[in-house]
């Protein structure tokens, strides 16, 4: 049902003409989020600039009873911030500001549509950074981070960003706001803060947050390690978490993303190399010296063909230049691509990617595979032709057969995109009806009418039936071949 007229005026009335987006051609720019197969316009787009107008419209929405769904800055790669029809979607890039940066605590308080990449760049003059550093830094804002419980290259030994937010004040549909968490190490009461962070929307708005700033390690060092074939890569990883050894960052590339990464960014990269690892360490120069030693026996045991160390910070940015920039990379080697996002125990590592080598052949399909090894989460890239009849079809079935093998060697649907509209089929094989009964209660006691971006993350058990979705067939799990726990 579309919007009326009468609520489109109370948003102009609340957010002026200069916040309210309501033309076809401005609207399609919100139709999806980073992954653009899945779209629906929005009705109406309300762009407020205070946590006052946030508040304004929940109440709004709440009275009339108008979906809400927030959005960033468009980055996610789950459709989680794609339009429902007859609802409004609230764009925080106006909320962009700084408020606080408090060196001698370690903190910095901003409005959700801060860039993650600018707090780095506001907190570096006082020798801090913030350490959550997805792909997409340069663009994607910490309200979306906080939404989705954002990583990057960096969270193996730093934690993702629920690990790195200290409160959040959070504007839920009654148009009342809530301050989670606190500024101190611990808060009194139950730990809501954890449960709103990767919340994708569902529970409020966040308006504000204070994230923890960490030093800037005064030593990195970086290595890169080649390898004949993939799955000795992905059971170098094993070894190097194994032996005690905690890098900063450990990535993993193989060959078809080795070459598109190179060739777009010229980072050096070894082009023969089946797969290769990138390593970096920080800490004092002594301990990274001695780990770096560490590290470089590991991966030739491992069976490493060739590895480099970038001492200097030009070549540690060469380094991870291609890794940062894989994404569109691959972009220029194919017309499309679907990024899957499942995480799974390191130890399966080299079975996994084995196994989706050969789901690739059967589905006739290329994949390019770039990930976060060291805490096992995949980002397989799944080419396809969005021009040929099927092939997008064919691409969603092959990825949601990379979701069930995750599962089914005791990982998850989702490591840093999160659920979203593209991954609620396998909400149904990650969870049992017990659970998610429980998560629609708790949204419930946020959201009673289930305004806050319906039809996201949290699937009802009459929605898994009608996906077909179980955990058994016949009694007998997927992939009986792979090793559980």
């Amino acid at each position: 049902m579309p919007l009326s007229a009468a609520f489109t005026q109370l948003c102009l009335d609340l957010l002026g003409a200069a916040n309210v987006v309501t033309e076809p051609e401005r609207l399609r720019v919100y139709e999806c989020d980073g992954l653009a197969a899945y779209r629906t316009p929005p009705d109406l787009v309300a762009l407020p600039e205070t946590a006052e107008q946030v508040l304004g419209l929940m109440r709004l929405c709440r009275e009339h009873r108008v979906p809400v769904v927030p959005r960033g800055a468009g980055t996610g790669l789950a459709a989680g911030a794609m339009p429902v029809a007859g609802g409004i979607v609230v764009g925080l890039s106006k909320m962009s500001r700084i408020l606080a940066l408090d060196p001698l605590n370690r903190t910095a308080t901003v409005q959700p549509g801060v860039r993650n990449l600018a707090i780095s760049e506001a907190a570096k003059a006082h020798g801090l950074f913030y350490a959550p550093d997805p792909s997409s830094q340069i663009a994607c804002s910490i309200g979306g981070n906080i939404a989705e419980n954002a990583g990057g290259v960096h969270c193996l030994k730093y934690g993702l960003t629920v690990h790195n937010v200290l409160q959040v004040k959070l504007a839920t549909i009654d148009g009342e706001l809530l301050t989670l968490g606190g500024p101190g190490l611990d808060a009194p009461g139950y730990d809501l803060l954890a449960l709103a962070i990767g919340s994708e929307g569902l529970l409020g708005i966040v308006v504000e947050a204070t994230v923890r700033l960490l030093p800037l390690p005064p030593a990195t060092r970086v290595l890169l390690a080649a390898f004949p074939s993939v799955e000795q890569a992905g059971a170098a990883v094993a070894a190097v978490i194994s032996s005690g050894l905690l890098p900063a960052g450990l990535e993993l590339m193989d060959n078809p993303a080795i070459r598109a990464t190179d060739a777009f960014v010229h980072a050096g990269y070894p082009l023969d190399a089946a797969a290769l690892l990138l390593c970096e360490l920080d800490g004092l120069p002594e301990q990274v010296a001695a780990d770096s030693e560490r590290a470089v026996a590991v991966l030739a045991a491992a069976g490493a063909s060739e590895i480099r160390i970038a001492d200097d910070a030009d070549q540690r940015k060469r380094f991870w230049a291609g890794r940062k920039a894989a994404f569109p990379a691959v972009g220029r080697i194919a017309s499309d691509y679907y990024c899957m996002d499942g995480t799974i125990p390191r130890k399966h590592l080299a079975q996994v990617l084995r196994r989706i080598s050969e789901m690739s052949a059967e589905f006739g399909l290329t994949v390019v595979n770039v990930f976060h090894a060291g805490d096992g989460n995949l980002h397989p890239l799944i080419l396809y032709d969005s021009g040929s009849d099927g092939e997008f079809a064919k691409a969603e079935a092959f990825g949601g057969k990379i979701l069930e093998l995750c599962v089914a060697v005791g990982g998850t649907i989702t490591g840093e995109h999160g659920v979203g509209s593209e991954k609620i089929p396998y909400m149904c094989v990650q969870f049992g009806a017990g659970e998610l009964q429980q998560f629609l209660r708790l949204k419930q006691a946020f959201d009673p009418d289930g305004l806050l971006n319906p039809g996201k993350a949290v699937p009802t058990l009459h929605r898994c039936a009608e996906l077909g979705r179980m955990h058994v067939h016949r009694g007998e799990l997927p992939h009986p071949e792979l090793e559980r726990f």
